[in-house]
């Protein structure tokens, strides 16, 4: 900006955004000291290069309250986990059922973990049917994003998205 462009002569666009052509360096700063403002690089790598007569000061700070209310109402999504074991009682199910439909309506996506231990490993098929009711009883709310088709390890696991609303 101002006495760091270098190149001349340059398109000016003025402070109100009108096309004023091409004109040479110098002639475009004393435009810009005439109007109190600055002279401004915004496409260097054209030729010539476009300069612009704006407030430089006032730009950053319309800049920088942009990006703050971007961020302001940009939403964050968590992946929460709920871990499930093959013969969890059904009172147990309805809890764990619960808190994962109220995380998918908090718009979080969630991890069922569905975990075997000892031989519970002998009859994986009752560790699925848990699996399965879980995604069968959320499925209202949301969407299978990945269900593990075999056992990792020890562990079966389903990744649930909440519906778009839209």
């Amino acid at each position: 900006m101002n006495d760091q462009i270098r190149i001349s002569p340059v398109r000016l666009i003025g402070a109100d955004g009108e096309q004023v052509g091409i004109v040479a360096l110098d002639k475009a700063k004393e435009m810009a000291a005439e109007a109190e403002l600055d002279l401004v690089e915004v496409a260097d790598r054209a030729r010539p290069p476009v300069v612009k007569i704006m407030d430089w000061g006032r730009y950053r700070y319309e800049q920088q309250k942009k990006a703050k209310e971007a961020r302001k109402n940009q939403t964050v999504q968590e992946v929460k986990e709920v871990q499930l074991r093959p013969r969890t009682e059904d009172h147990d199910f309805q809890t764990k059922l619960k808190r994962a439909r109220r995380f998918l309506e908090d718009g979080n996506v969630v991890r069922v973990v569905l975990r075997f231990r000892g031989r519970e490993l002998r009859r994986p098929e009752v560790g699925v049917e848990t699996l399965e009711r879980m995604l069968e009883e959320t499925k209202d709310i949301a969407t299978v994003e990945h269900v593990s088709k075999r056992i990792e390890g020890r562990r079966l696991v389903a990744r649930l998205e909440p519906q778009s609303s839209g």
